[in-house]
């Protein structure tokens, strides 16, 4: 198996991602899922990713969040440096998510699509004390659960249609779409409004959007 960069890098790096992950949602107050995009889009995660020595072993978790975050232009004043961890549910997300990234040399952005970090963080508590192995084996369930096509994004592929052209043609968020379109939410459960405004798009039935088929005889719209 090829790994995403040299193992010796791979203790900081999760180190410091669990302590980056920690720092951004209980010092400075981020969202977990907010911190991750910033730690994305800014291009940081695509460097963390293929091992930069500064970015997993030369920066301390907590100096990694001050970069990302002065690079977005969110903050000029930092909260003081943590020097104490307890393993909080935060710390495990990023700990474990350097760990899968490395082990499988998946992006962060191709792991957030199928591992939303709101669905991480229901993990913790079933695997915060298991192996690494395992959790990995657990995402990779998760992952390959969701591999299939969804009926949504088979519909909008037949109308020929991007995921920006159907969002903001439907008025559903972006964001939202993609994850109902990975599985990653079930539009089973999504509002009537939400469902039909795609399906009124995409010029199908609304049944044609959800996961299951009319006749199995459930409730729908």
């Amino acid at each position: 198996m090829t790994y995403a960069y040299d193992e010796m890098y791979l203790d900081s790096a999760m180190k410091n991602l669990g302590e980056a992950f920690d720092y951004s949602v209980n010092a400075c107050h981020l969202d977990a899922e907010r911190f991750l995009d910033l730690f994305i889009s800014g291009g940081l995660a695509e460097d963390f990713g293929k091992g930069s020595p500064r970015l997993v072993a030369g920066l301390s978790g907590t100096e990694l969040v001050m970069e990302i975050l002065a690079k977005a232009g969110l903050a000029n004043v930092f909260p003081g440096s943590q020097t104490e961890y307890d393993f909080s549910p935060e710390y495990w997300c990023g700990w474990i998510l350097a760990y899968y990234q490395w082990k499988t040399g998946r992006t962060f952005s191709d792991i957030r699509e199928s591992i939303p970090m709101t669905e991480l963080l229901k993990l913790y508590p079933v695997l915060h004390e298991a192996s690494e192995e395992k959790c990995a084996d657990t995402m990779d369930r998760i992952t390959e659960r969701r591999s299939g096509v969804s009926r949504l994004q088979h519909q909008r592929k037949r109308c020929g249609y991007s995921q920006k052209e159907l969002a903001e043609r439907s008025g559903v968020n972006l964001r939202t779409l993609q994850q109902y379109e990975l599985k990653a939410k079930d539009i089973n459960k999504a509002s009537v409004r939400t469902v039909r405004s795609l399906a009124n798009v995409l010029g199908c039935r609304v049944e044609a959007l959800l996961e299951y088929a009319p006749c199995e005889g459930r409730g729908g719209f």
